[in-house]
């Protein structure tokens, strides 16, 4: 134990900093006892945006038209994809080796009887569990599970669902071969594989699990093995168009990196059965002085781009285009310029921007469009013409739904389904958002509204369900299928969570501190594992979540300067620009069908182990295994924004950890309380 202490503190020594015990910490995980003992406190805060569903239920008119089934609690491997160590949730005090490292001999005293009292607590929980039956948490029993409809037990493996050989072996090849679906993936296997004689209504779907459960599975399977399906069947009714591209399927995302990520595993997923997949992006071109030159060259050089990612990019007016694509994935602004012409909206932008700087208080009225349209910009602006057709597309894929039907994004979410409805012949209304239906009066909203049938299979996914997404769904599309994991709107059972208050100083230093003692932890596991292996100790990387733009900047700087180097991204950052998520290379994850890259260094000064963002990374990108610890160290928004920031972590089985800054003591400790009262009402 003192071997492993001195080369903690040696390694700290040698990245420019000490282990210091200044940063007090507590733990937080709860065990179901605890839990019981505990009033949760479900709550969150007034804001409609932050309000999480309690229950997916049909209501009104969609109760008798919508069904809901809820996967029930499987007794299967908590590590559902092959390879990983299953998730052992009461270790004895000598497997926890992850606990914070004390320095001095009372705060070791005093940190073991922590851990000696917890597992006490846990085995009276154990025993206690065995004794009343199963439990469940604080809003698992809110969902109304009797009400759901089902058709037979859930598949117990992916190979007893009727998927097409290639896929399968692609499948196999990406999550091993005795990898178990998920509870989401296993209801998505049951309802959405369609058999050669199914009817030819369309699916209207909504899968809703937590964080890392394999969403993206769940919907790339079905869709994929259609569009391979009907194909082979010479059933698809391609549409002749003048556009370039005419993909069949759409798959929308709210970031670039989500789409790029999406496209090469969809790539991946598909390469067997030979479905083309584009991902709509900008081009990563290279940009060095020599291969500069007209504009025409240019386009040469855009033309041989490479893949990227394991998809291949979409670059307007290049010709690649003109062969079939099955699949596109991008974000429904994207998909808008490709599909009206580049500059269709500049006018209409250009137009609210001028009148937002004449407005007096800076915001616009209510009639802003009407205003926008009389202001007078003595300029004209040009429209590219339309790169792709709508006419082919069968699938419709809302990834991260609550983001896409927010009040940022909702208008052209839905105006992009509007437009793929008309180009197929069965044009829908497009209901201006000021329209939509509101919280307080949703029953009244159901006499008036019109359900909205799209002609094509739109299915959307997420891991959180605010009441203004339940109730959109249950307005205008009653007939949609509700398929839940049984942990919807927890964290995954893998995943701790540890608040760390600050010490009233530089809050930076604070966080640097933080940053040290984990990678000092790492030396302690080295030193128990490698028994003095000279092997160098892998260090883990870190992503910190801020609020704000500039304290991603600033905290960026900070850590730059203190010899830890890192990378700091936020919406303007210029590595997006590229087409390419090569800015977050050694922080995403690699499948094991990607090319070899060369070892990077493990010196934190050389390689960037830490990745500080806001929220613009917390939503669906599946983030590598050794990023085992995510710093949240502003005050999340909304526990909304809580669940997706911890979820980049303890994903797919999993063991991470999320540590929650605050202030324990003093001005703002009130609200530290009460964020840590809700979090602790989400744990599994």
């Amino acid at each position: 134990m003192l071997a492993a202490l001195h080369l903690s503190r040696v390694l700290a020594r040698s990245t420019g900093g000490s282990v210091s015990p200044c940063i007090h910490t507590s733990s937080v995980l709860l065990s179901p006892a605890r839990r019981k003992g505990r009033k949760s406190n479900s709550k969150t805060p007034s804001s409609p945006k932050s309000r999480l569903a309690k229950s997916l239920k049909p209501t009104g008119k969609a109760k008798r038209l919508g069904t809901l089934e809820v996967a029930p609690k499987l007794t299967r491997d908590r590590a559902p994809h092959e390879g990983r160590t299953p998730y052992e949730p009461n270790p004895s005090r000598r497997q926890r080796i992850s606990e914070p490292v004390m320095s001095t001999r009372s705060a070791e005293k005093k940190h073991f009887a922590a851990l000696a009292h917890s597992e006490r607590v846990d085995r009276r929980a154990a025993a206690a569990q065995g004794r009343r039956g199963s439990t469940v948490g604080p809003m698992e029993k809110e969902f109304d599970i009797t009400s759901s409809t089902s058709l037979g037990g859930l598949p117990k493996n992916f190979k007893s669902s009727p998927l097409l050989p290639g896929l399968l072996q692609c499948l196999h090849e990406l999550i091993g071969e005795n990898a178990k679906p998920t509870a989401i993936q296993a209801l998505s296997l049951k309802h959405l594989i369609k058999q050669h004689n199914s009817d030819s209504r369309w699916i209207e779907c909504l899968l809703a699990s937590e964080t890392g459960s394999g969403k993206s599975i769940a919907y790339l399977l079905p869709l994929l093995q259609d569009l391979k399906r009907t194909e082979l069947e010479s059933q698809a009714s391609s549409r002749k168009s003048s556009r370039p591209l005419n993909p069949r399927a759409l798959v929308l995302a709210p970031t670039h990196e989500l789409s790029r990520q999406l496209a090469g595993f969809a790539k991946k997923l598909s390469h067997i059965v030979k479905l083309r997949v584009m991902c709509a992006s900008r081009a990563n071109v290279p940009s060095t002085a020599k291969e500069k030159g007209t504009a025409s060259k240019m386009k040469r050089l855009m033309e041989g781009v490479d893949h990227n990612d394991g998809a291949e990019i979409f670059i307007p007016g290049n010709g690649r285009a003109s062969r079939p694509v099955d699949l596109l994935v991008g974000t429904p602004m994207k998909m808008l310029e490709l599909e009206r012409g580049r500059g269709w909206n500049w006018e209409q932008r250009a137009r609210e921007r001028a009148l937002r700087i004449n407005t007096k208080d800076g915001v616009a009225g209510q009639d802003s469009l009407q205003e926008a349209s009389a202001v007078d910009l003595g300029r004209k602006f040009w429209v590219d013409e339309p790169e792709m057709g709508l006419e082919n597309v069968e699938w419709v894929i809302v990834d991260e739904a609550d983001v896409l039907f927010d009040p940022d994004f909702q208008e052209s979410t839905r105006m992009l389904l509007a437009d793929i409805a008309a180009a197929r012949g069965y044009p829908v209304p497009v209901t201006p958002a000021h329209m939509l239906v509101p919280q307080d009066t949703q029953q009244k909203a159901e006499i008036t509204a019109q359900p909205i049938s799209y002609p094509f299979n739109f299915l959307l996914t997420s891991a959180t369900i605010p009441n203004s997404l339940s109730n959109y769904l249950a307005t205008y599309h009653p007939t949609l299928t509700r398929l839940a994991s049984p942990h919807l709107h927890h964290l995954p059972r893998t995943l701790r969570t540890e608040h760390a208050s600050w010490t009233g100083g530089n809050k930076d230093v604070d966080i640097e501190r933080r940053i040290r003692r984990v990678w000092a932890e790492d030396a302690l596991v080295h030193a128990k594992t490698t028994l003095g292996s000279p092997r160098s100790v892998k260090l883990s990387k870190v992503i910190v979540f801020c609020n704000k733009r500039r304290k991603v900047e600033e905290l960026g700087a900070f850590l730059d300067g203190r010899g830890i180097k890192c990378v700091a991204l936020t919406g303007n950052a210029d590595g997006r620009q590229r087409g390419s998520n090569h800015h977050l290379d050694g922080f995403l994850k690699q499948n094991s069908t990607d090319v070899a890259v060369p070892p990077l260094s493990s010196d934190p000064a050389v390689t960037p182990h830490v990745l500080v963002t806001t929220s613009l990374l917390s939503r669906g990108l599946d983030f590598h295994p050794d990023i085992k610890h995510v710093f949240i160290v502003d005050e999340p928004r909304n526990m909304i924004d809580f669940l997706h920031r911890a979820g980049r972590t303890g994903r797919a089985g999993e063991v991470g950890k999320v540590v929650v800054f605050g202030r324990s003591k003093g001005r703002g400790s009130g609200r530290a309380v009460e964020v840590r009262k809700r979090i602790g009402a989400f744990a599994a």
